[in-house]
């Protein structure tokens, strides 16, 4: 792209929620005077597009900051840049905006790190200090001393599953709390600069050098999953991209080789639901295959009142909040911000989904 420093002939729309700060557009209009920008209040699930007067008004729309509202690519014939709300970008992969032409599409890679990091260190401490079993007697009124073999977190190894900016923000609290990290990549990471991250994350966290992890694998075959995930794990977090390849990734085979290691490997899914074969996670933690699960995603999803996941023993199921932050507005206007940025120098955008591996 050639540099427009003033975004000349550039119009933004903005459909979130929320409606940005009050000096966002502002500042946006000081630093690239030529750009119109416009708001448009729609919530996460909507589809269909605010109503406007003119019917033409899609037509000069080059950047759009949404979740799931899409123009088609008829409607928005000069559409260059759509920045996504979510991390993951399965909801749009079959959208003939993104399949059928070559607008790009970036994700909000990285605005997730700091929370779900949290929830994924927090309900892994709630199974090593038995605070579900401590909850029960609380609810009953019972001061009553429970399990009392609780494991701390030094020198136990998390192994994580798709090392992108989540994965390097649980790898950073994990080594402060003296944990191992694995990591695992779908392509290889052989030399110190292919370990590098040039994704956006918030300023001090995360791994962007790629050093944390005493352990890095890779690969497409199954082989190479299960040479990971018999690297002795006592936290597996699932935080890869749900593709066709990634669907049911971890199913029976799988929890038998973590059980071959140690049959109190904890598994924690902040990915999509489907990447874990729902039964056979049913059956390992019945089994004791596993020591537990904690679940922000689930298949199905929502999780119907009668499935038998929610009595299924050792496992904590929330619904999809992990990534819920009052700072997820501030850090989503963050990304937009520095890729307009980028965008009026001519340069690559940050967070670009791959279109062939979707991602």
């Amino acid at each position: 792209m050639a540099p427009n420093k003033t975004l000349k002939g550039h119009k933004l729309v903005i459909l979130t929620p929320w409606g940005p700060p009050v000096d966002f557009l502002d500042r946006l209009q000081k630093e690239y005077p030529d750009l119109k920008a416009e708001y448009h209040k729609r919530d996460w699930i909507d589809i269909a597009l605010p109503s406007v007067a003119d019917e033409g008004y899609w037509k000069d729309v080059t950047i759009l900051l949404t979740f799931q509202t899409l123009p088609t690519p008829e409607q928005a014939p000069n559409l260059e840049y759509v920045q996504l709300m979510s991390a993951g970008a399965n909801h749009i992969l079959d959208n003939p905006l993104f399949k059928d032409t070559d607008v790009n599409f970036c994700t909000a890679n990285g605005v997730h790190g700091p929370q779900i990091s949290e929830w994924v260190i927090s309900t892994y401490l709630s199974f090593s200090h038995h605070l579900p079993e401590y909850w029960d007697k609380q609810k009953e009124g019972r001061w009553q001393r429970g399990n009392m073999n609780v494991e701390d977190s030094y020198g136990k190894t998390v192994g994580i599953l798709g090392y992108g900016s989540i994965g390097r923000q649980v790898a950073r609290v994990s080594v402060a709390m003296g944990m191992k990290v694995h990591a695992y990549t779908l392509h290889p990471r052989p030399t110190p600069e292919s370990r590098r991250d040039e994704s956006w994350t918030p300023e001090g966290l995360g791994d962007p050098e790629g050093v944390l992890p005493s352990k890095w694998f890779s690969g497409e075959t199954t082989e190479k999953l299960h040479e990971f995930l018999a690297s002795g794990l006592d936290l597996l977090l699932i935080s890869t991209p749900l593709t066709d390849n990634t669907r049911h990734l971890i199913s029976a085979p799988e929890f038998k080789v973590l059980a071959a290691q140690k049959r109190t490997a904890l598994v924690s899914n902040i990915g999509r639901g489907p990447i874990i074969h729902t039964d056979d996670l049913i059956s390992a933690l019945n089994e004791g295959l596993i020591g537990g699960a904690a679940l922000d995603v689930t298949d199905p999803e929502p999780l119907p009142a009668n499935h038998p996941l929610w009595n299924t023993k050792n496992v904590i199921i929330t619904p999809h909040i992990s990534g819920a932050s009052v700072a997820y507005n501030q850090r989503v206007l963050a990304i937009l911000e520095y890729n307009l940025k980028r965008f009026s120098e001519g340069k690559e955008l940050t967070n670009r989904v791959n279109r062939k591996e979707g991602y």
